[in-house]
Parts: structure tokens; C-alpha cells; sequence
């Protein structure tokens, strides 16, 4: 019904950067929030980012001044720059977003499937 295909993800040194991307499709009625978490190994997923319809942004703060999220909504994705990377960022890295998929829907939680990132020497 909805799918997020996840891209960018890879092994980068600590200091470095990456860029990840994650495309909506399927049954996009409404796209509301669009959003990153994490999952490193032996730890609880958690966010990361998020951005809303209008341009809104939350941060971990583990990450602000770091990683910048952004979204194009005619291209239906959303984007997480990340900048000087630390070990502790190595995690599995999910793209969600809240969709309405028809009229009157209130919304569910869609997720992709993940791409790693690993940041070591």
C-alpha cells in the first residue's frame, strides 16, 4: 500500500559525511510527517529527525548542528545530510512517515527497511 525504499547508506570514516535518501510511494493520499531513526546494535530504535508537511524539524540532540533532514514533497522524499560523522552514529537507519492514504484516513506509520551506516577507521 505505501512503500519507502531507503538508499545512501555505507561505511565512512569518523569526520566524514553521508547522505541518505528515502523515496514514498504507493498510496500517498496525505504524507505527514517524514522522519529518520536508528537502531544500533543492543539499543532501542530512536529518532533521529523528523519534518513535517511545512517545513517543521526536530532533532535528537545527539545530532543537532551535525545532520540536516530535508524534504521535497513533489518528489514525495525525504533526505538526512549527515556531517562529521562520529563511531557512535553506526546504526541501521530507518526512513518513516505518517500517510493518509484515503480521505478521512487519520494516518498510520509506515517504515522502510533500513540501511546501515557504519562510521569506523
Amino acid at each position: 500500500q505505501v512503500q519507502l525504499r531507503e538508499s545512501g547508506g555505507g561505511l565512512v570514516q569518523p569526520g566524514g559525511s553521508l547522505r541518505l535518501s528515502c523515496k514514498a510511494s504507493g498510496a500517498l493520499f496525505v504524507i505527514n510527517d517524514m522522519g529518520w531513526y536508528r537502531q544500533a546494535p543492543g539499543k532501542q530504535r530512536e529518532l533521529v529527525a523528523t519534518v513535517s508537511s511545512d517545513g517543521r524539524t526536530i532533532y535528537a540532540d545527539s545530532v543537532k548542528g551535525r545532520f540536516t533532514i530535508s524534504r521535497d514533497n513533489a518528489r514525495k522524499t525525504v533526505s538526512l545530510q549527515m556531517d562529521n560523522l562520529r563511531p557512535e552514529d553506526t546504526a541501521l537507519y530507518y526512513c518513516s512517515t505518517n500517510v493518509q492514504t484515503f480521505r478521512g484516513d487519520r494516518g498510520n506509520d509506515y517504515w522502510g527497511q533500513g540501511t546501515q551506516v557504519t562510521v569506523a577507521s
